[in-house]
């Protein structure tokens, strides 16, 4: 990818995995470097034309600095086959779900957060997004004394192995409010793509429904006045040539969103409901016809989420200038 402020092809991980301020209604093209520098400099995000204020002590920077402290940690991180490792010095296996693997150098002083980033620079999975299991335990990044857990307190071992889960199963969830007079639609869909080309659409009228994905159709109530759509999208179920998933939502007969009374989204791994896996809010996008509000692109064996909130026009009925705004948005390196 190439950071949009130094204009330099960097990896994919020395990029800032979502926005510094959940105003900020971009892609996240800024390199961390770029991004911790601007926000100390100035106060704002670095993002040319974005004019956000930035406290740098806030949560996200206060992260993206340990990420970028991290880029060259101290603890070795080297992709292998899991393996055990002879002589003194020990390691610690990772393996993903899927068997993609890493390892790390151990320490019993190691703590749960620095294997964290390990994973994130491995895989590119942001640390709030991970799960470790050692011994079907979940290691916590937190001690119940609030301080940062080490390998000593869950009894990790030399050359043990650390199931690393990732992404299964996610569900895309959205609630509307009819508009002022009678019933209209507000659409969730789902829009596949390999690279730049479109694959096909899961919407309400999934007609010929693609085992990887199920579209709960409408689900409306008259009495209360609101609508719902559920995706369930099972990953390890997506065609390999498959890269992109983009969910969208678009309004049907109304000219806008706006026209939707306290419309809500949810996105989220099925296993953790309560947990969001993106930015959900949208009301920027009140006076446009429809907005991406995320994607999801596979990198090896991996899934990584991209917060968007890009506008569009189009919809369901007429999906060419979506399946348009994808393709930018691709082209772009998301």
């Amino acid at each position: 990818m190439t950071c949009i402020v130094c204009n330099e092809d960097k990896l994919s991980k020395e990029f800032a995995p979502y926005n510094a301020s959940k105003e900020c209604d971009h892609a996240c093209l800024t390199c961390l470097r770029c991004l911790v520098n601007g926000v100390t400099k100035n106060g704002k995000c670095a993002y040319p034309g974005c004019l956000q204020e930035i406290d740098i002590n806030c949560k996200p920077m206060v992260f993206f600095r340990d990420l970028l402290a991290n880029l060259f940690s101290e603890y070795e991180t080297v992709y292998s086959p899991v393996v055990q490792i002879p002589g003194t010095k020990t390691y610690v296996n990772i393996t993903g779900l899927t068997g993609n693997s890493t390892r790390v150098a151990y320490s019993p002083k190691m703590s749960v957060y620095d294997l964290q980033v390990s994973v994130y620079k491995a895989f590119g999975i942001e640390t709030s997004k991970q799960k470790l299991l050692y011994k079907d335990t979940e290691l916590q990044k937190y001690t119940p004394e609030k301080r940062l857990a080490t390998f000593q307190d869950f009894e990790v071992e030399p050359n043990a192995t650390i199931l690393f889960h990732n992404f299964k199963h996610v569900v895309f969830d959205l609630y509307w409010g009819y508009p002022g007079k009678g019933i209209d639609y507000l659409d969730a869909s789902c829009l596949m793509f390999c690279g730049t080309t479109f694959y096909r659409i899961c919407d309400y009228y999934d007609w010929d429904p693609h085992p990887s994905i199920e579209h709960s159709g409408d689900m409306m109530n008259d009495n209360k006045r609101k609508g719902h759509h559920k995706i369930d999208v099972f990953l390890n179920k997506i065609p390999p040539k498959v890269t992109h998933l983009f969910f969208t939502l678009s309004a049907w007969k109304s000219p806008n969103i706006s026209k939707y009374k306290k419309p809500s989204v949810k996105f989220y791994e099925a296993s953790r409901p309560m947990e969001s896996l993106c930015k959900t809010t949208f009301t920027h996008a009140n006076n446009s016809q429809a907005v991406v509000m995320c994607s999801m692109s596979r990198k090896a064996d991996t899934w990584e989420i991209f917060e968007s909130g890009q506008l569009s026009a189009g919809n369901a009925r007429k999906y060419a200038p979506l399946k348009e705004t994808i393709r930018r948005l691709v082209s772009t390196g998301i």
